[in-house]
């Protein structure tokens, strides 16, 4: 009893902390982006702090029909002995449009600890009045069950430009619009986007749907993919359809009975829906100056060097940083006039960005380590980096600073540092103004001497001879297999089936996930009927399992064959698995006919 008294004592002491509940106040307001007229809808008002004094802004032009009503949420959590607590106040309005039109809400304000604070400003498209989506229910009966009107549920692909300049970005949205249920998609399938360097941006993995209008109706609207878009080539560039198989759930009544108005019957209806084409004209871009190096965007660069003072044979690198918005993933490494006596290798890259409906934010760097090979004082100009201004329209040109390096007289050794890059430039001939003396003569032959009839020259001959005799008889052998089909097939078995499995693999980067599994059955049975020599119109699960345990193959490996069969037939008809599940069954695929390939006899 003591002891919980204790307990009791300590929590009160830490809510009683100065500064317990010290957090940033939040205080926001929620409301629809778009409604219909005299549809009733919620503004709500939250705020971390325990407040008062609220002050609602102008809502003229909407009914107020209800409120306030106000709520009251308490947290309190441990984690790794830090406490903390949370509270949030909510205050509800019910609201009904006057008019149609778009409308502000100034911010709202509430006072907390005598300190005034305001929320953020709402805008509410008001549109006429029409039959409304569904909002997590069921779609009413239609008059011809088992079909989905085109109005109600449909796809797009919206462009936020439709002209630009090559290496511009543009960003292309796919957006599903529905008025009906929907209960999930079987197949999504995405163009490819030729003719454009893509940058997928993240999305949440779950997708949400939102209220919004099209051609003055309201739709439940759900954001798909969001995807960057470089064009690489000029002139005018078509983008494919979207096509998605969706699932739509529907309300069907069977009879006429007086239980119809209390249990209705569901069915789920396939819909099959296409984004129309869409087309973007790439603009050349004007006649570039010297040392652009294909930036378009916005851009700063930096240089710096690791020294400016060294000895013969150090290695010195200069790093370039790029940083901007733009297409920096397909920027080049700038030229830079390095002295003819230095050993320079080509630049190294590193990228940093991340992708959002602004572009391309971050920075690329570039590293070009060199050799100086005699003392002496050398000048590295300075280096001019061009880019393409979109805002302007216009070139920019930027330089760095230029670099002084003075290198003085090495010990005579050649430096022990280890260079690291991916390869050396081609060779060049430094400091030719001096040879060095030749020390070794090289190999001397005596006077008359001939190759033609000597040792060496027959024992060329004979190998030669020899060489020519084995490829006859190796070509012979080959010719002897070619002509027995059975066994070609049988040794052909593993590279025919690895084929198939790698047209597995592609089906899995596209998403295809039917002809996924598909594949990997193929592969499988293909595989038996070569290496066992039966047909494959022969082969069932029974019989393959006794010929493999015939050919001495392990049980485990006969149950894991046999359980990668039942997967790929069970997924075909009841997909869902996700890219994660396919790629374990493909790494699993590829283990087990491996194995197989190995027990075999």
């Amino acid at each position: 009893m003591i002891i919980r008294k204790i307990r009791l004592i300590l929590i009160a002491l830490l809510f009683a902390l100065p500064g317990w509940a010290a957090e940033k106040v939040s205080f926001t307001m929620e409301a629809p982006q778009v409604v219909e007229l005299g549809e009733q809808f919620r503004l709500a008002f939250s705020v971390n702090a325990k407040g008062s004094n609220l002050r609602l802004p102008d809502l003229s032009d909407f009914d107020v029909l209800m409120g306030p009503s106000t709520s009251q949420s308490t947290s309190f959590q441990i984690i790794n002995g830090v406490s903390s607590q949370s509270a949030s106040f909510s205050y509800l309005y019910i609201l009904r449009a006057k008019k149609e039109g778009r409308f502000n809400i100034s911010p709202a304000t509430i006072n907390v600890d005598g300190v005034d604070y305001k929320s953020n400003m709402q805008s509410i498209e008001v549109v006429k009045g029409s039959a409304k989506p569904s909002t997590g229910g069921v779609d009413t009966p239609t008059s011809t069950p088992g079909t989905v009107s085109r109005n109600d549920l449909f796809v797009r692909m919206n462009l936020d430009k439709r002209s630009l300049y090559k290496g511009e970005h543009l960003t292309a949205t796919i957006k599903i619009y529905s008025k009906v249920n929907l209960n999930g998609f079987e197949d999504i399938s995405i163009p490819n986007f030729e003719g454009f360097w893509a940058q997928d941006i993240q999305l949440p993995q779950q997708i949400s749907l939102q209220r919004e209008t099209y051609n003055g109706e309201i739709y439940n609207v759900g954001t798909l993919k969001k995807t960057l878009l470089f064009p690489q080539q000029t002139g005018n560039i078509s983008i494919g359809s979207v096509k998605i198989d969706c699932i739509v759930q529907q309300r069907v009544k069977k009879s006429q009975s007086m239980f119809d108005d209390f249990f209705d019957s569901f069915a789920n209806v396939k819909a099959t829906i296409t984004s129309d084409p869409v087309s973007i004209n790439v603009l050349p871009l004007p006649t570039p100056p010297a040392g652009f190096s294909g930036a378009v965007g916005n851009f700063s660069i930096h240089s710096s060097i690791t020294s400016r003072n060294v000895r013969e044979n150090d290695a010195i690198t200069i790093k370039l940083d790029v940083t901007g918005n733009g297409n920096i993933k397909l920027i080049n490494p700038p030229k830079i006039s390095f002295p003819a006596d230095f050993e320079v290798y080509d630049p190294k890259t590193n990228s940093n960005f991340s992708a959002s409906d602004q572009g391309l934010n971050g920075n690329i760097s570039f590293e070009y380590l060199f050799l100086p090979r005699f003392a002496g004082t050398y000048t590295i100009p300075a280096i001019n980096f061009v880019y393409f201004d979109t805002g302007t329209k216009k070139y920019v040109s930027k330089t760095t600073e230029e670099y002084q390096i003075k290198v003085e007289k090495g010990d005579g050794t050649h430096s022990n540092q280890t260079i690291n890059s991916v390869a050396k430039e081609d060779l060049k001939q430094i400091g030719t103004d001096i040879r060095f003396i030749k020390t070794t003569p090289g190999k001397l032959y005596a006077k008359g001497y001939t190759f033609f009839g000597s040792f060496m020259f027959y024992l060329i001959y004979l190998a030669g001879a020899l060489v020519l005799l084995a490829i006859y008889l190796l070509n012979q052998q080959r010719i002897k297999e070619n002509a027995n089909v059975a066994r070609m097939k049988n040794k052909k078995a593993s590279k025919v089936a690895l084929k198939r499995l790698k047209e597995a693999s592609g089906h899995l980067k596209t998403g295809s996930d039917e002809k996924f599994y598909e594949s990997i059955e193929r592969a499988f049975w293909g595989y038996l009927s070569d290496k066992l020599t039966i047909a494959v119109s022969e082969l069932s699960r029974e019989k393959a399992t006794d010929e493999l345990t015939r050919h001495a193959v392990s049980t485990a490996i006969i149950e894991r064959f046999v359980q990668i069969l039942d997967t790929c037939e069970y997924a075909r008809y009841a997909p869902g698995g996700g890219s994660a599940k396919m790629q374990e069954l493909y790494d699993e695929a590829m283990e087990v006919m491996s194995v197989m390939e190995k027990e075999i006899k």
